[in-house]
């Protein structure tokens, strides 16, 4: 199958049935994944020489198709970073003209300035394509009715998830992002079966459900499928537990393509990589160096089948482990874990290294607690202080000192316990910490570190 080529209508129906959007490609086996990414890779290279940045690394290295004979020489290539990009802002990383482009997004710019990314109208039809994919392997099928509660406009999860949607042959309500209390009567008019949206905005639609006096498992819908930003495994349980859903995981990033790098299937033990299309390794942050088979490291992302603006060794920050052993599902294809982290929200406190998704899995382990909180550092003096602010649940709320102070001492042990460090708790009434609807921002640093 051709780079672009894409399966018949006959074999998408057929694979619906199996959670297979496109049998062929995703059953392929390990040798020949390899292979297939090894000749794109090779078309690749050649591609992205008239890049300016590639082509003068390519120059001074000697580098060129020959140079790669096997996947291991993927290393022989430069890493690109999001400073790059930013330094060649807008666009010169094109590797196309500009007449060639079909639809401009941008990147959310939570960690800075945008970056923009360009597609072809090709590009525009993979990323469909790899967006039903993960879609159809999470139990999407063609009857359902699906409401994307995800913001349209620059970023690119909405217009990503929409269009694999429309793939698949679901139909849409494109709610976009905001207006908990509008997205609650859409569902109750339409009965939608199938949510999209970040995590933490899940949990604030369940909030609003019942600030409205509604049970939220008896809202219509029965699948979730959640990304935009990390969430470990007991806020999965918690979303799961109170809209009385089966929520699935899927990653992406704009700079690479949007949604659909990766998703789970219904095994869902890690997100199946759509390794026809991106070659992923996973290195120590600090030596550069592959990580062992299993461990955690940061994500380095190459696009083999991108057009208007590939990618070599594009550096995520996002830290998680790859499992290359077959799946139940039947697929081939290497599986990622959920991002643990990132390298850039990395804290460290008092020389212990410590993710924000920590703080999160200690604070979903003690009951009564909910998923919104806020954490702040600051250096008083020569030292770090955490301080933790975190709501509870309104029926526990209570002005008696003790009840509260056992909470709080319980919070800051299964904190000590999960990351390893001390923290203030601060407990804090429901609803009154700032909801998002799309990354949530969960650290205040105060430290003025790079002072």
């Amino acid at each position: 199958m051709s780079p672009q080529s894409h399966p018949s209508h006959h074999a998408h129906q057929h694979g619906t049935e199996q959670g297979l959007w496109d049998p062929e490609a995703e059953t392929r086996s390990r040798d020949a994944i390899e292979a297939l990414q090894i000749e794109r890779l090779r078309t690749l290279v050649a591609r992205v020489a008239q890049v300016p940045f590639y082509r003068d690394h390519f120059v001074h290295r000697e580098i060129g198709p020959h140079s790669i004979r096997s996947l291991a020489d993927v290393r022989r290539l430069p890493l690109t970073t999001k400073d790059d990009l930013r330094r060649q802002h807008p666009f010169g990383f094109l590797a196309v003209p500009r007449r060639a482009l079909a639809r401009i997004h941008g990147s959310s710019g939570t960690t800075g300035r945008p970056t923009f990314v360009a597609y072809t109208a090709r590009d525009l039809e993979t990323w469909s394509h790899l967006c039903a994919r993960f879609l159809v392997a999470g139990g999407l099928k063609p009857e359902h009715t699906v409401q994307i509660a995800f913001g349209y406009g620059l970023f690119t999860g909405g217009f990503g998830l929409h269009y694999g949607i429309e793939r698949v042959g679901a139909a849409i309500i494109p709610a976009a992002a905001g207006n908990t209390r509008r997205q609650l009567e859409i569902m109750r008019d339409l009965d939608p079966e199938v949510l999209i949206c970040t995590p933490s905005y899940a949990l604030t639609i369940a909030d609003g459900a019942r600030e409205l006096g509604i049970d939220p498992r008896t809202l219509p819908i029965r699948t979730g499928h959640f990304g935009g930003e990390p969430w470990t495994e007991d806020m999965r349980c918690e979303i799961e537990e109170q809209l009385d859903i089966t929520a699935f995981n899927n990653y992406g990033l704009s700079e690479v393509i949007g949604p659909g790098v990766s998703g789970e299937c219904s095994a869902r033990t890690g997100m199946h990589i759509q390794e026809d299309h991106f070659l992923v390794e996973c290195l120590d942050p600090e030596s550069l160096e592959p990580v062992a088979e299993g461990e955690a490291g940061e994500l380095v992302i190459t696009t083999l089948t991108r057009e208007a603006m590939p990618l070599i060794r594009y550096r995520t920050r996002d830290i998680a482990r790859l499992d290359r052993q077959p799946c139940a599902c039947g697929r081939g294809t290497a599986r990622m874990s959920r991002v643990t982290g990132r390298t850039d929200d990395l804290l460290i406190i008092r020389g212990v290294n410590v993710f924000p998704s920590q703080i999160e899995e200690a604070l979903l382990r003690v009951e009564g607690t909910t998923p919104h909180y806020l954490i702040e550092v600051s250096r008083p003096g020569r030292l770090d202080e955490v301080h933790v602010k975190v709501e509870i649940r309104p029926e526990l709320f209570s002005d008696r000192m003790d009840r509260m102070q056992t909470l709080c001492e319980r919070i800051s042990r299964e904190i000590q316990a999960v990351a390893g460090i001390r923290a203030h708790v601060d407990l804090v009434e429901p609803r009154s910490l700032e909801r998002f609807v799309g990354k949530a921002k969960r650290v205040l640093d105060r430290r003025n570190l790079g002072a």
